[in-house]
């Protein structure tokens, strides 16, 4: 079994000699045809494009990608060369929740308001957006859930339409797969026709995909104070994102919501699982991130607590100085563990 790896997956390169020692580690943009041709298994991120070009007349048999996210994958393709392509849903579901929660204890910080008094719009219901669903009821928000194909298969009782969540909800929150066209196309989900629907000057924030949302309608509605405040995470166009967009985000990061360690092991431990059973065989892989250096926080209050375990304004700074780096940022991106990892004795 030769397996090409993309070198930028953590815990993986002592975990995958359970499986083989023919392995080749290389950056996610620089897979080529040549590379790949004698591969069985392709494990990636996002950042490698798995389509005709890249697979045609290759040996590969098995791709896994250590992401939720597969739109960097062309599935018709792969069914069409009988290519087997698996995914990570779920995986770093819990890191995405931290980020978020850190960003609404900022939000809360700055305005000096009680969350309770707000609407969250939940836009996409997956696997984390339900979790961000479950934080807000939790933070005391009333929810409002937006899914239309969760809606379509289980009744739509308990979701409300898209104009909905325009209209009634103080923090909208994009969560929602890139589908480009089709039944329940998201590609610029985040349109004119949206930002026009907007009744209550809401905090934008994505965490999914960057090309939901529009950008340069997401500028207008920024000029037209549509919108107060805009955290994002993702982008059009990433690495060669907006930079005139970055200067008027109030949080802007590279791409790292999902990046926890605690997301990235739980991420490289179920590729290599796939791996693992397409072969068939019955194995489990132990990935443990390391112990962070302090893992007992002594603080005043719970809201203090969570950005002492993690504050996105410092992944924003980094990116304001040097966002050339984006890529650069995401791939040495340093040690966060989630809560799990600490303990809290909060005066």
């Amino acid at each position: 079994m030769r397996i090409i790896i993309d070198n930028k997956i953590p815990y993986i390169h002592e975990a995958v000699l359970q499986l083989t020692t023919d392995v080749v580690y290389v950056e996610g943009r620089e897979f080529t045809p040549e590379l790949v041709r004698d591969a069985d298994v392709l494990i990636v991120r996002t950042r490698t494009q798995c389509d005709r070009r890249l697979l045609e007349g290759s040996n590969v048999k098995l791709i896994a990608t250590a992401t939720i996210g597969f739109d960097h994958i062309d599935t018709a393709y792969c069914h069409e060369a009988g290519i087997k392509w698996v995914n990570a849903p779920g995986c770093n579901a819990a890191s995405v929740a931290q980020y978020i929660e850190s960003c609404l204890m900022l939000l809360k910080m700055a305005r000096l308001e009680d969350l309770t008094r707000y609407t969250l719009g939940v836009v996409g219901v997956g696997n984390v957006g339900k979790k961000i669903a479950d934080l807000g009821t939790q933070l005391g928000m009333r929810v409002l859930l937006n899914d239309p194909p969760r809606a379509e298969q289980e009744g739509p009782d308990g979701f409300v339409s898209l104009q909905q969540i325009a209209e009634e909800c103080d923090i909208i929150s994009f969560h929602t797969p890139l589908n480009r066209g089709g039944a329940h196309n998201t590609f610029h989900l985040a349109n004119e026709e949206f930002f026009g629907q907007l009744k209550r000057r809401p905090v934008i924030i994505n965490s999914g995909r960057g090309e939901v949302i529009k950008t340069e309608i997401l500028k207008a509605a920024m000029d037209r104070q549509l919108v107060s405040e805009v955290i994002l995470d993702v982008w059009e166009n990433e690495p060669s994102i907006d930079l005139e967009l970055l200067s008027r985000v109030v949080i802007g990061t590279p791409h790292i919501a999902g990046y926890s360690a605690d997301g990235k092991a739980n991420a490289t431990r179920m590729a290599l699982e796939a791996v693992a059973a397409f072969y068939g065989l019955n194995m489990t892989f132990n990935i443990t991130p390391p112990a962070p250096p302090q893992s007992i926080i002594k603080v005043d209050s719970y809201d203090e607590a969570i950005l002492r375990i993690y504050d996105p304004r410092n992944d924003c700074d980094a990116l304001r100085q040097a966002p050339d780096k984006f890529e650069y940022l995401r791939g040495h991106y340093p040690l966060r563990r989630e809560k799990q990892a600490y303990q809290f004795d909060i005066d």
